[in-house]
């Protein structure tokens, strides 16, 4: 098991050892992203392959994605106790009876033994956590499973929104193509930036995507914050009411709280300000105004409650980290030159 400090042991390897561990109804992009990086990774200092790879599983031989293709592996039994540089755990819609599957854990676990660093992509994460290699560490999955890994396993520092996390030597990844990332941010630590960037551009990726999952999951955090429903009608409320002045006195008057205590509880159940709450649910609605509609950003801004273009394009970058022209430019299939603002 990697420690928090460990650097990836075997350094004299070339080239360096991945193993991908599957199972049946895996994400085939999840496996195929990072096995695409490290197959053509090139090592800048002897211009040959900087790594080696292969893809096991318990039993060996064909095993189902989620799509209606098979691919072939070896068992993972064939590798206990031989040096990994790095262990990838793969995911897909099968990491969750994967992760009560003892079989697998185990087999990972073993894995893991002899790995210099370990990483999953996806929901992979919920397999590894079954480990205990997530336990004390900060890890992130795809967004619709981070309530589960939370739940599931409590030991583990659930983060919502990056990527992708590296924790000393073990690795997690958000959905699906954040995979991708994840490859190409462990190529640049092996193999340097060059090697990393020459990969990114090969495959026509972002070496560095701007903003974290949140935009893809706006509510994620809310959501999980709020476990127990207790502001759920109040937030439909906010929601419902998005352009109108949403005072502490306001919204603590829907409550049917005085403003110094609702300001307090809220605080203190959702770990944020009723105002930021506010703010978050408004850039939620504009998002979705961006994606589905041909709006002007300046329409928006005043439906969304912003009353200002400025003020909701300084509302996206504190929240997302990207401007809402960035942000309609990547999501909404409608957007052209004409019709995307100038926030």
């Amino acid at each position: 098991m990697p420690s928090k400090s460990a650097k990836p042991d075997h350094p004299s390897q070339t080239p360096r050892s991945v193993v991908f561990v599957v199972y049946p109804d895996i994400t085939l992009l999840d496996l195929v992203g990072p096995l695409q990086v490290f197959s053509h990774a090139e090592d800048p200092a002897t211009q040959d392959k900087g790594y080696a790879c292969q893809v096991v599983s318990v039993p060996g031989g064909m095993i189902g994605t989620n799509t209606v293709l098979s691919i072939p592996t070896q068992p993972a039994s064939g590798l206990q106790g031989h040096p990994i540089h790095t262990l990838i755990i793969v995911g897909g819609q099968g990491a969750i009876p994967g992760m009560r599957d003892p079989q697998l854990v185990a087999a990972v676990r073993d894995l893991a033994k002899g790995a210099g660093r370990v990483a999953s992509v996806c929901s992979g994460a919920l397999v590894l956590a079954a480990t205990g290699l997530l336990d004390g560490r900060r890890a992130v999955t795809h967004w619709d499973d981070c309530a589960r890994l939370a739940e599931t396993f409590p030991q583990v520092q659930v983060d919502l929104d990056p990527i992708f996390i590296q924790d000393g030597q073990v690795w997690t990844s958000a959905g699906i193509t954040a995979g991708i990332d994840m490859a190409l941010a462990i190529v640049s630590e092996d193999l340097g930036r060059a090697a990393a960037l020459k990969m990114a551009r090969a495959m026509v990726a972002q070496m560095v995507r701007s903003g974290g999952q949140s935009q893809y999951s706006p509510a994620l955090t809310r959501q999980l914050r709020d476990g127990a429903g207790r502001f759920e009608r109040l937030h439909q409320w906010i929601s419902d009411n998005l352009d109108a002045p949403l005072t502490v006195e306001a919204l603590a008057a829907e409550a049917g709280m005085s403003a110094r205590n609702f300001a307090r509880s809220y605080a203190k159940s959702l770990g944020t300000t009723p105002a930021k709450a506010v703010e978050a649910m408004r850039v939620e609605r504009a998002q979705e105004l961006l994606e589905t509609s041909s709006r002007s950003a300046k329409q928006i801004a005043t439906l969304c409650g912003f009353r200002s273009e400025d003020r909701m394009r300084r509302a996206f970058l504190r929240g997302l980290g990207v401007s809402p022209t960035d942000y309609r430019q990547r999501f909404c299939a409608e957007a052209t030159p004409g019709n995307a603002g100038s926030a």
